[in-house]
C-alpha cells in the first residue's frame, strides 16, 4: 500500500479538523447558498473542491514551493485573487437578487456559482502554500512515488471539505427562499453577501504569510 494504515489514521482526523475550521473557502460557500439557493451553495463547494485539486496538483509538481521561495510570484497571485473578490463584491453590489427569475436560470447559476468557486480558491496562494506545510508530513518517499502520495492525501484532505463547505452551502439555501417573500431584507442581503466577499478580499489583502 502506497501509504501507510497508520498514517492515515493520523491524517484524516487532522485532515477533518483543518476542514471544519471556518475560512475563506467556507464563507463563500455560505454566501452563494444564499443568495442563490442550494444548488449554487453545492455547486460552489464542487468549485472550491476543483481549485483545490489543481493546487494538489501543482503543489505536487512543485509551484507550492515556488510561491514559497519567491515572494513576488507569491504577492502577484495574492494580489490576482483580491482583485478578483472585488469583482465579486462590486457585481453582488450592483445586481440584486432577482426573486422573480424562472427556474431555467438556476443552471446557469450553479454553474457560475461552480466557476467562482475555482477561481476564488486558485487566485488564494495561501491555499499552496498551506497544501505544501501540511501534506508532506505524511509522505514517505520510501513507499514509492511522492507525487502519488501528495495527490491521494490530497484527494482525501479534498473530500472532507467539500461535504463540509457543501452541507454549509446546500442549508444556507434555504435562506434564499426566506427573502424571496421580503424585498427589503433581499435588498440587505444583497450589500451583505457583497460584504462577504469584500471582507474576505480584504483578508486575503492584509493577512501576513
Amino acid at each position: 500500500m502506497i501509504i501507510e494504515p497508520a498514517q492515515l489514521l493520523i491524517f484524516i482526523p487532522a485532515a477533518l479538523a483543518l476542514n471544519m475550521t471556518p475560512g475563506a473557502d467556507m464563507l463563500f460557500c455560505l454566501s452563494q447558498g444564499a443568495k442563490s439557493g442550494p444548488k449554487a451553495g453545492i455547486a460552489a463547494s464542487f468549485g472550491i473542491a476543483t481549485g483545490s485539486l489543481i493546487h494538489a496538483l501543482l503543489a505536487a509538481l512543485g509551484l507550492a514551493a515556488l510561491l514559497k521561495a519567491y515572494p513576488l510570484a507569491f504577492e502577484v497571485v495574492r494580489w490576482a485573487g483580491v482583485a478578483y473578490l472585488v469583482w465579486l463584491a462590486i457585481q453582488a453590489f450592483r445586481h440584486p437578487v432577482d426573486l422573480s427569475a424562472p427556474a431555467g436560470i438556476a443552471g446557469s447559476s450553479a454553474y457560475r456559482a461552480w466557476r467562482d468557486g475555482i477561481l476564488v480558491n486558485l487566485l488564494n496562494p495561501k491555499v499552496a502554500v498551506f497544501v505544501l506545510a501540511f501534506i508532506p508530513q505524511f509522505v514517505d518517499p520510501a513507499r514509492g512515488s511522492t507525487v502519488l502520495q501528495f495527490l491521494l492525501l490530497g484527494l482525501i484532505l479534498n473530500i472532507g471539505g467539500t461535504i463540509i463547505n457543501a452541507a454549509v452551502g446546500g442549508f444556507s439555501g434555504s435562506i434564499g427562499k426566506l427573502l424571496a417573500s421580503n424585498r427589503h431584507a433581499a435588498r440587505l442581503f444583497q450589500w451583505f453577501s457583497g460584504a462577504i466577499f469584500l471582507g474576505l478580499a480584504a483578508k486575503l489583502a492584509f493577512e501576513r504569510r
